[in-house]
């Protein structure tokens, strides 16, 4: 760190440093236009280039935006990735995601540690970096992953924990880092319609525009196709009510809006195709507006996946000089439709579409109350849809190969292919696409899972199938699935899958409603009860009782979905919680003696009298 230079005195060293936040925030704040509305993009910006959020900058954005500062420190109090104490100028975030830990994330952070000489989330003395997890890098299948600075790099080792330790040590910039550690694969193992298809750019915007925006609309209907999020509403019902729906106030306004909040654990397929075939995301976003009227999109995107912005952004700027988005496209009168890309900041909650349309609206993402539906009442308070990625990229199947031709791929009530995230204990991770219907063991011997014991479908608001489920297929009227697989082979303990799911269920919990906020921190501990060994059939009905209460009493549908896996488990995997239930009866689960480390570790203590049971005894 630079020492202060003799003399400066510490009130001339705050003068300096307010006028240098006054600077920053002036430019940043400008960009956005001096919208509240875009908050969250502001302290994004202030962040990035201040390293933290101090109380000093949140004050100053609240002045210059003309907001209560309350506003700005709930936004940064929410977001995961939004630092109100230093952090470091390395901010280092290692994926606590049940794959990365299988793939050996604990043993590698704990060398990193022990390398940098740091505890777990504590600052160094220096102030240069600090260590920590975070819940998905969205990396799974090239894993162990971490986040530095919000970049991403896979395929950790040993050496290359070891290479990264020392250009920390050096203060070298990431931009001088090794190309090499940021290099991230597609993996697509398997393609189909979507994935192993050519395309030009602009021919499903000139098809759609062929048919017309009534033509399209029924070309929609006939395809039946289904929202690829996970819920499976069908899209022509969605872009109809927006298109009806009656806006409020003067400015009315639709807006069609991409969730590329891609946080669910396990999944990874809506990164591929903003890498790979991200014109085919933004001409179906295109699509949408033509045929509801709305002329302006946003692409909400996964903060872990901030490395894409750059390329985001230039291709949509060739799709402007081309004429594919703006004024007039392809070259038609009154088709105007562009979009902007939103980041977000590490909040899973803002998959849910409303928490995402309260984020946009620059607020801590909490699910609204519904309804109203957001395509009567969504992005300030005007109709607005909300599609997936891959069902974004669907759409420009539709408008290519017409509605009825679409549906006549995969199953009566699931028309199409779909894409999935195939991670965990297989020889070749990556994508698979296939028509819906395709059995769950054909996505499991195409991967090389050969000892597979359970494959948790969906992420961990999923479902857990046993072997014995393994002929069930892929379908809306079968195992639906947002589209991954986490396959556990068979010297796996689901245990430790089940302790995993219910910290990142605590962890990642809006806070909005009780049942979600108090019950998965009570499973949480529940849960850690028995894996310290302290568990009786007591915490096992527990954990009963509460998965009733969270299921049937939380506000949004991710907090209803908080202890599926783990339910699953217990039901269809009894035996992995019975070997654990060792305690006959009940007994407490603070442990005296173990919350006396502390103590014992400042006097440098650790005889039998500063034990509690042994001081006892002797």
């Amino acid at each position: 760190m630079t020492a202060r230079p003799a003399g400066m005195n510490e009130e001339f060293t705050m003068t300096q440093v307010s006028e240098t936040v006054a600077a920053t925030l002036d430019q940043i704040i400008a960009r956005y236009g001096g919208d509240p509305g875009n908050l969250l993009q502001i302290l994004r910006d202030a962040q990035d280039a201040l390293d933290w959020l101090s109380p000093e900058t949140q004050s100053a954005v609240a002045k210059q935006l003309d907001i209560p500062v309350t506003r700005v420190a709930a936004v940064v109090q929410f977001y995961a990735h939004l630092y109100d104490t230093p952090r470091g100028k390395y901010r280092v975030l290692f994926s606590h995601n049940i794959t990365d830990r299988m793939a050996g994330s604990p043993a590698l952070m704990a060398h990193m540690l022990k390398r940098l000489k740091l505890k777990r989330g504590i600052v160094s003395d220096d102030g240069l970096v600090s260590v920590g997890k975070t819940s998905c890098t969205g990396m799974c299948d090239q894993g162990p992953a971490i986040l530095v600075n919000n970049r991403a790099i896979t395929k950790l080792t040993l050496r290359r924990i070891d290479e990264i330790c020392d250009l920390i040590r050096a203060r070298a910039p990431l931009a001088n880092w090794p190309a090499h550690y940021f290099r991230v694969e597609d993996n697509i193992e398997r393609a189909d319609m979507l994935l192993g298809s050519a395309y030009a750019p602009g021919e499903a915007l000139r098809a759609a525009i062929a048919c017309g925006p009534t033509g399209m609309m029924a070309e929609m209907r006939k395809s039946n196709l289904r929202g690829r999020g996970g819920a499976g509403f069908t899209t022509a019902v969605k872009w109809e009510a927006c298109r009806d729906a009656k806006g409020s106030g003067s400015g009315e306004e639709r807006y069609i809006v991409c969730n590329a909040d891609e946080g669910e654990p396990g999944t990874f397929k809506d990164r591929v195709l903003l890498q790979s075939f991200s014109e085919r995301v933004f001409e179906g976003m295109a699509i949408a507006g033509y045929v509801t009227a709305a002329h302006k999109g946003f692409v909400y995107l996964r903060g872990e996946y901030s490395y894409l912005r750059a390329p985001l952004e230039a291709k949509l700027a060739e799709m402007r000089r081309n004429r594919l988005l703006g004024m007039s496209i392809c070259g038609v009168p009154g088709f105007d439709f562009d979009i902007a890309i939103h980041m977000g900041a590490g909040a899973y909650i803002c998959g849910e579409e409303t928490a995402l349309i309260e984020s946009l609206e620059g607020k801590p993402g909490h699910p609204r109350v519904r309804p109203p539906f957001p395509v009567t009442c969504g992005y300030k308070n005007q109709p607005t849809v909300v599609n997936n990625v891959e069902t974004l990229c669907k759409v420009t199947e539709v408008a290519l190969h017409g509605g009825l031709a679409y549906a006549g791929t995969g199953t009566r009530q699931s028309a199409g292919t779909k894409i999935i995230s195939v991670s965990g204990d297989v020889e070749r991770p990556g994508l698979y696409e296939y028509p819906f219907g395709v059995r769950v063991s054909q996505v499991l011997d195409d991967a090389g899972a050969y000892d597979a014991i359970a494959v948790q479908i969906s992420g961990a608001a999923g479902q857990c199938l046993t072997p014995q489920e393994f002929g069930r297929r892929i379908a809306f009227e079968d195992v639906p699935t947002a589209g991954s697989f986490m396959v556990f082979g068979n010297n796996r303990d689901l245990f430790e899958a089940a302790l995993n799911y219910s910290h990142f269920f605590e962890h990642e919990s809006c806070g909005f409603c009780t049942p979600c906020r108090v019950g998965t921190a009570l499973v949480a501990r529940i849960m850690e009860k028995i894996h310290s060994g302290h568990g009786a059939r007591y915490e096992f009905n527990e954990l009963n009782r509460l998965h009733q209460l969270i299921s049937t009493s939380s506000h949004c549908g991710l907090g209803a979905t908080a202890t599926n896996a783990l339910q699953d488990i217990m039901t269809k995997f009894p035996t992995v919680f019975d070997r654990r239930l060792i305690k006959r009866d009940f007994e407490p689960g603070f442990d005296l003696d173990a919350a006396l480390n502390r103590a014992r570790e400042v006097s440098n203590r650790d005889d039998a009298n500063a034990h509690l049971a042994e001081g006892i005894d002797a």
